[in-house]
């Protein structure tokens, strides 16, 4: 079981990457990734470091209707996990809400899973299943 669970990066919604991406490239340093397009999520995203930027890739997406409720800004913090079937059955029998029950595969090609927002304050919080090991992005120690 791991008992700290390292911050793998930071969403945050945005209405488009392209009209963000100046100035995450300024804040950053350094110029981000590409836009990939998440048809199957409804969402294209671009990564600058340790920020994931997701834009709604239409009306009907999860992230439009998060936009409806919320408006652009914080999204959700990722967190990595070595074993993400387990982490979701712990949680799930501890009686934290989960939004997937059953990882799916992310924007990075890693199995992920979302725990729903009332379990975390109103805060989304993506699992990711990656060896749990410091992330240079930010420096943070593996549990």
């Amino acid at each position: 079981m791991v008992t700290e669970w390292p911050l793998d990066h930071i969403g945050i919604a945005v209405t488009s990457i392209e009209e963000a991406r100046p100035l995450y490239e300024r804040v950053t340093g350094a110029p981000g990734g590409p836009t990939l397009e998440l048809p199957e999520q409804g969402v294209n995203v671009a990564f600058f470091g340790g920020i994931e930027l997701l834009e709604p890739r239409g009306p009907e997406s999860s992230l439009a209707r998060f936009f409806d409720s919320r408006g652009p800004g914080l999204h959700h913090m990722a967190f990595r996990v070595p074993d993400i079937a387990a982490e979701l059955t712990r949680l799930e029998a501890a009686g934290v809400r989960l939004v997937d029950r059953e990882p799916r595969i992310g924007a990075a090609g890693h199995p992920i899973a979302f725990l729903h927002p009332s379990a975390a304050g109103g805060v989304l919080v993506e699992l990711v299943e990656v060896p749990v090991e410091p992330n240079p992005r930010f420096g943070v120690p593996s549990g």
